[in-house]
């Protein structure tokens, strides 16, 4: 095997393969990448027990072949090479790789060895992947860390009709995004729940342009983009469902600026230590305001903003400010909607759009607000 090609795109290429590689692998094999040089092809692909990669390159073949590599070796290599023209070449025992004057070789793994790539699911339709990557991100900050409750950590993926539903929860948030998705056919459905971890990833190393074809069926999920095909592995069970718990009846319901409350969230949970509540206490009225307070005895920050509100009672909530941070932040809107119900209740965060279903909704379970 013998190929030419950027150092750019070969580093590129490693790259997106190497991500499902895992950390550590009982089976050594499973670190490599596999590299197949074909007439103007270069593929480059990677796996573990859950997860495979595979992407495709322009190259020019010299002789076509296969190679098993480490694939985190290469890809450090890839990273120190001179930028310009790359060669790669087998060479008895070892890849050679070649670019202005350097030269590297690294060992062969045995290919006998290297499980069979699992092959794309049944394809289902096709989503914009500027729109599917930045809903991933929108809701993986809602997904658990937990791996004793495995559930929790995945990311419910629905497909119904012309819809696609991402959403995920760790039980004291739940974030949920809808986003317009073209089926193979009219009655296309699916509801699947994808390791959050693996679809960020995946959604990461999306271009932002161009369309991403989505494959489901009943073990694994598949993802293919621009030369890029990546599957992974389904978890067992099933997310909860939102619409009862979005239903919120009679919520006060307040406007902010989003910019603005990140800034003064930040500014007070400063002095928020040890997981302690940041408390939003708010005035009523179209020119009314909230109290952003944080701290015990004598640590105390706070600062007030303008909020925008319906209804003629106050209301103080307090929230973990890590978690109000992140919600804020999965939003690009100028303003934000908050829904309220109370101290220790619910409350919905939503962008400044108004009537209708928005697309991207946050839930936060408010906490007991604390004396300051």
């Amino acid at each position: 095997m013998e190929f030419r090609m950027e150092r750019g795109a070969l580093t590129d290429a490693v790259s997106r393969a190497a991500r499902v590689l895992p950390a550590r692998s009982p089976v050594p094999v499973l670190g490599g990448l596999l590299l197949e040089a074909d007439a103007g092809r270069l593929r480059v692909s990677g796996l573990d027990f859950e997860a495979s990669a595979r992407v495709d390159a322009e190259a020019r073949t010299v002789r076509t072949g296969r190679a098993l590599v480490m694939g985190r070796r290469l890809l450090d290599i890839c990273k120190v090479l001179p930028e310009g023209p790359v060669e790669c070449a087998v060479e008895g025992s070892r890849l050679t790789v070649t670019g202005d004057g350097s030269r590297f070789g690294l060992s062969l793994l045995p290919l006998d060895d290297y499980p069979t790539p699992p092959p794309l699911p049944e394809l289902r339709g096709a989503v914009d992947a500027g729109e599917f990557a930045a809903a991933v991100g929108q809701v993986a900050v809602a997904a658990g860390r937990d791996d004793s409750l495995p559930v929790l950590t995945g990311i419910r993926l629905g497909l119904d009709g012309s819809m696609m539903t991402l959403a995920a929860t760790d039980r004291y948030r739940f974030a949920v995004r809808t986003l317009p998705f073209e089926g193979t056919a009219s009655d296309v459905a699916a509801d699947v729940l994808v390791p959050a971890r693996r679809l960020a990833e995946i959604a990461r190393s999306l271009g932002r342009a161009g369309r991403v074809d989505v494959a489901v069926d009943g073990g694994s999920a598949g993802f293919e983009h621009a030369g890029t095909r990546t599957t992974v592995r389904l978890l067992d069970g099933r997310l909860p469902r939102h619409d009862k718990l979005f239903a919120l009846k009679d919520p006060a319901v307040v406007v902010l600026d989003r910019a603005r409350l990140v800034e003064a969230v930040k500014r007070v949970s400063v002095v928020a230590d040890g997981g302690s509540p940041l408390q939003l206490a708010f005035a009523p009225g179209p020119d009314g305001s909230v109290l952003l307070q944080a701290g015990f005895e004598d640590d105390v920050a706070a600062q007030r903003l303008p909020a925008a509100s319906e209804g003629t009672e106050e209301m103080t909530v307090a929230f973990n400010p890590a978690y109000l941070l992140e919600a804020l932040a999965s939003f690009e809107d100028a303003t934000v909607r908050m829904e309220l119900m109370g101290p220790g209740q619910r409350a919905m965060i939503t962008g400044g759009e108004g009537a209708g279903t928005p697309s991207h909704q946050h839930l936060l379970m408010s906490v007991k607000p604390a004396l300051l």
